[in-house]
């Protein structure tokens, strides 16, 4: 993904690493300087990344964009999640926060413009609470996707209570603006060749966000 977003949406797109098959680019989009890059899957893979990102790098907005399962009827195929927090069963945060529960949310000027640019491009969108799990196959599927529901949650993923909680560690913007790939209630799923479409707006809606919120 992150090759495909280099050379779709960036202006004089570089690759800048590879290490570990992990690839990063960096270019501009209208003018705006602008990296990309994967992180793996899951809180503890993605956390190496956006950690050293921040702390090497110099790195002060981060954008999660990816692939999520919506959980209840009203989030369907291809629409876009913008996550406000992400509840998770990782033990990553609470090990952050001296064995607590911690809360993780999103930068509210990020979410505020990734809102303002999905209205202006008339994506289909939802915002709300997201669950980060550590689990891609889990053990009692029906029974946690019925708790998750019951508390609102729009859709299961597995990086962005990692993300959250580690730009508020350290004092940067963090965003993550996720499309629906599958619908787990429904057990329904989007071709490739949607994805690829619905992912083009995913992206658009986070460059638009990054692009309007670095002019404010």
């Amino acid at each position: 993904r992150a090759k495909y977003i280099a050379e779709t949406f960036f202006d004089e797109a570089r690759q800048v690493t590879n290490v570990r098959n992990m690839a990063g680019f960096t270019g501009s989009y209208q003018g705006m300087p602008v990296s990309v890059m994967g992180t793996g899957m899951g809180v503890p893979s993605a956390s190496i990344y956006i950690t050293e990102l921040i702390r090497f790098y110099e790195v002060k907005r981060l954008i999660r964009v990816g692939s999520t399962g919506a959980i209840p009827d009203e989030v369907g195929l291809r629409d876009v999640v913008i996550a406000i927090g992400a509840s998770t069963d990782s033990g990553v945060n609470r090990a952050r926060y001296n064995g607590m529960d911690y809360s993780p949310t999103a930068d509210f000027s990020l979410l505020e413009a990734a809102v303002n640019a999905a209205r202006a491009q008339g994506a289909t969108f939802h915002v709300g609470n997201v669950h980060t799990s550590d689990s891609f196959y889990g053990p009692d599927p029906e029974k946690m996707f019925a708790a998750w529901e019951r508390m609102g949650v729009l859709a299961v993923e597995m990086e962005t209570a990692g993300l959250y909680a580690i730009a508020a560690e350290e004092r940067v913007k963090a965003l993550s603006i996720l499309t629906v790939s599958d619908h787990i209630k429904q057990q329904t799923e989007t071709t490739s060749d949607e994805r690829e479409r619905t992912f083009n707006d995913m992206v658009e809606i986070a460059l638009t966000a990054l692009k309007s919120e670095a002019a404010s």
